[in-house]
């Protein structure tokens, strides 16, 4: 799990195929921030761009690591197959404060800029979501765009998908790779976890006029423990 405030912008150095075919994936090297590393060992979670990915291997001299990334997570996402700037967070830990909201690492879709533009002191960015995601946005509700965890400041329905206007501070794109986005670029984005669960539960709601299923369940009242007890 993550919480969509980003820990470190690294540099994705290599891409390298494991394959020759399509059905194959690709390896990345990635350069952290200096010391990003002294608390990663192979086989922690970090998120490359919202994308949970699994350190393969790692370099702590020249501050680089690696991940394995499938041909399937690559259909799925978009900015982990060519060197550049991407954003890093490092798996949640027990004990850590919630800053962002609830992120699984897991991508629901892709998305397209339709414009980011500087507006006083902070920036506002348009993003196209695709149709199928459009429910799962509101306002100011969460989205996580490329790892970064925002809020939604409007919500237009169009033709072709669902616009998500948002608003960023200075600070964000100051500490993020966010400030590199121009109006065409395609960002991964995650829906808000809570969302997903109350599609589910309103999809599976029972319909009868009696109501929620009767299950067989014993409750256990001070009559049932001593009796039991006898």
């Amino acid at each position: 799990m993550f919480t969509g405030i980003i820990t470190g912008v690294g540099r994705i150095l290599l891409a390298e195929p494991l394959g020759a075919s399509g059905a194959h994936g690709c390896q990345l090297r990635i350069l952290a921030p200096p010391d990003y590393l002294g608390d990663v060992s192979v086989g922690d979670s970090i998120a490359l761009n919202g994308a949970c990915m699994t350190v393969t291997a790692m370099e702590p001299s020249s501050g680089t690591f690696c991940v394995d990334i499938s041909a399937e997570s690559l259909a799925r996402t978009t900015g982990l197959a060519q060197p550049g700037p991407i954003n890093l967070e490092k798996a949640l830990r027990a004990n850590d404060r919630l800053g962002g909201h609830l992120v699984s690492g897991h991508v629901d879709g892709i998305g397209r800029v339709i414009s980011f533009a500087e507006v006083g002191e902070s920036w506002d960015l348009r993003i196209l979501a695709p149709p199928a995601l459009g429910k799962y946005l509101a306002y100011k509700g969460s989205l996580t765009v490329n790892g970064v965890s925002l809020t939604v400041n409007r919500v237009d329905d169009l033709e072709d998908g669902c616009e998500a206007r948002i608003n960023l501070i200075p600070h964000t794109i100051q500490n993020t790779a966010l400030g590199g986005l121009r109006a065409g670029s395609l960002v991964n984005l995650e829906i808000d976890l809570i969302a997903r669960y109350v599609e589910r539960m309103l999809a599976t709601a029972p319909t009868s006029d009696t109501g929620p299923t009767q299950h067989s369940e014993r409750r256990f009242t001070p009559e049932h423990l001593l009796k039991d007890k006898a």
